[in-house]
């Protein structure tokens, strides 16, 4: 079974973080969200909280195939303050582990330098952010390990791509329309 870790701070984006987790779920992925600056319920942008899976710091990086950051204000400014993130980030970009973050998230990545030459998106507003990317503007970019998504309203395409990446296309298929969603593949 593969495993991802959504690292969940305050002031997420909820949906970008939970609609993906459902669909990789649903995929058979084991999902760990994962609260980033101590309390394990984390409230998003618009108030609504969630309860994680467990502190960031107790997570065992190691065992994971993915990462995942959310976007969302101020949530994706506390994700790049966060030296666990960065160093997650980092560890699993080295190792050719799945990386991906959407909306204002993949600034993240920008600020790294891992978008060098890479195609990618974000936000509209954070597109500036991308240093080095090739900015699409698509719902979806994967560029090698590193997977982007445009924000709120790419979250199902985004999802799903993470569960063809993570377990099959047949599964992502099967999703898709299992929830009536009109996936192109």
């Amino acid at each position: 079974m593969r495993k991802v870790i959504i690292f969940i701070a305050p002031g997420l984006e909820e949906c970008e973080a939970l609609v993906p987790a459902d669909l990789l779920r649903r995929a058979g992925a084991e999902v760990t969200l994962a609260a980033v600056g101590g309390d394990k319920t984390v409230a998003g942008s618009h108030q609504i909280a969630i309860e994680t899976d467990m502190p960031a710091e107790e997570a065992d990086l190691a065992g994971y195939d993915a990462l995942f950051l959310p976007g969302g204000l101020p949530g994706t400014y506390n994700l790049r303050d966060s030296k666990l993130v960065e160093d997650a980030v980092l560890s699993f970009n080295r190792e050719g582990k799945i990386i991906s973050a959407i909306c204002a998230a993949p600034s993240i990545f920008g600020g790294l330098g891992l978008l060098e030459g890479k195609n990618a998106t974000s936000h509209p507003g954070f597109e500036d952010k991308l240093a080095g990317a090739n900015v699409t503007g698509h719902l979806v970019d994967v560029d090698g390990n590193i997977v982007t998504g445009r924000g709120l309203g790419a979250a199902i395409p985004f999802g799903l791509k993470l569960c063809e990446l993570l377990v099959s296309r047949e599964k992502a298929e099967e999703i898709a329309e299992a929830i009536a969603y009109p996936y192109a593949f």
